[in-house]
Formats: structure tokens, sequence, C-alpha cells
């Protein structure tokens, strides 16, 4: 099911305000470039009984109506949390590039990972950058994520987006070969390890620094955990 994104493109001439249809979203995974630091993301799922992947990356298609730019969402339960990722955004013939959180209920997991993502809504920027401006100091971005744990911000998520394998690769990795993504796609590209674990948390804010440019997109949302009857 497609959805309709109100997002602002930016360019360094200027931002345009644009009404974007995404028609399918994909959550690639296991998507480290660092081999040691992807086995160690593994294995903290693995302590949270979910089974390793039987290849990487994987991509795993959910409802593109789970995406959302609000400033909270719904969860089944507390055993959710969310987890930062750059997301890449093919529209009007370019790659745009986007930060969001892939949020996933960790209960789910265990028993099956893609039914674990498509329950829950991923938020995401409103903000976008063209590829193309940062295409030549790529490795130079930044991820970031903080939760609000016992009424206090704590760094959750911190580290290069070279953790990741490199986004034409990812595309490539998808399409087999393909160096672009269809139009109206959104592909999240992939998360870093969690300082002290995964954990669910009441807020979640995330962000993707762009140092050499000097700006920064972010976003942060509520968890409104609703009680699971029965």
């Amino acid at each position: 099911m497609s959805t309709t994104l109100a997002l602002n493109l930016i360019r360094p001439s200027g931002t345009r305000a644009q009404t974007v249809t995404v028609t399918q979203a994909v959550i690639a995974g296991w998507t480290g470039r660092d081999r040691d630091a992807m086995e160690k993301h593994i294995v903290e799922l693995e302590a949270l009984g979910v089974a390793r992947p039987v290849s990487t990356p994987m991509y795993y298609r959910v409802s593109a109506s789970r995406l959302t730019t609000a400033a909270s969402i719904e969860c089944s339960g507390e055993a959710s949390s969310g987890e930062v990722e750059f997301l890449l955004l093919q529209f009007d013939g370019q790659l745009w590039v986007g930060v969001g959180s892939d949020h996933t209920d960790r209960e789910l997991e265990t028993r099956g990972v893609a039914i674990s993502k498509q329950v829950c809504d991923k938020p995401m920027s409103a903000d976008l950058w063209c590829f193309d401006d940062v295409a030549d100091h790529w490795d130079r971005l930044r991820l970031s994520a903080r939760i609000i744990e016992d009424g206090e911000a704590r760094v959750y998520q911190d580290g290069p987006v070279t953790t990741m394998l490199d986004p034409l690769a990812l595309i490539a990795g998808w399409r087999a070969g393909a160096s672009t993504l269809p139009e109206g796609t959104v592909m999240f590209c992939g998360t870093l390890a969690a300082k002290g674990g995964i954990r669910p948390a009441g807020r979640f804010e995330f962000a993707l620094e762009d140092p050499v440019l000097g700006r920064t997109l972010s976003h942060a949302y509520d968890i409104d955990a609703l009680p699971v009857a029965g």
C-alpha cells in the first residue's frame, strides 16, 4: 500500500517542500561493512532469541504505509525499540538521503524478523539531502541516537555510516547489480550496535550528521505502548 509524505528536499541552492508518494519500502538488514561490528549486532539479537540470518545482507519488504514523520507512534506492548539508520529515497529521477528508525517488536523478532518489522511504524525525518551532494564525502557522515531512560537522555547508538555497506552497494545487492532504486522506493540501510544493549524506551531521538557541510538531519518520536489484552 502506498503512502504520501510531506518532505523537504534540501540542496545547497535551497529547499523544496514536496509531497512524495512512496510505493514500496525495503528494510536492508545485516548490512555491516565491518564484519566484526556486524557480528556484535548479531550476537546482541541472539541474546534476545533472534536467529542468525541465513545470508547477509537481507532485504525485508514492509508496507510503505508504515513510513511516518509523526512525533509519536503506537505499539502493542512494551517490547519494541528503535534503531537509527540512514535511508534512501528514489524520487523525481534522483536519489535522496534521510534518516529513520527501524522500530521493531523485539518479542516478535524471536519468532520471525520479517513480521516483527512489519507490525511497527517506521519514523523518518521530513528533511532529506540529495545523495549527489554528499557522495564525495559519504564516509564522513555519522549516525547517532539517544533514548530517554529513567528521565535522562542517554546515548544509545553512535558511529559512522561506514559501519554499513555503501548505499550503491546496498541498491545493487537488492536489485541484482542495478545502480538506482525504483521510483517511489524507500530503503532503510542498517544500524549500529546499541550501547548497553537493545532495550525499549519511551522516546527515541536520532540524527545523521554531515560535518563537511555543517548540517544535520534529525527526528524524534515518543512511543505509546498500548495494552495487550488476553
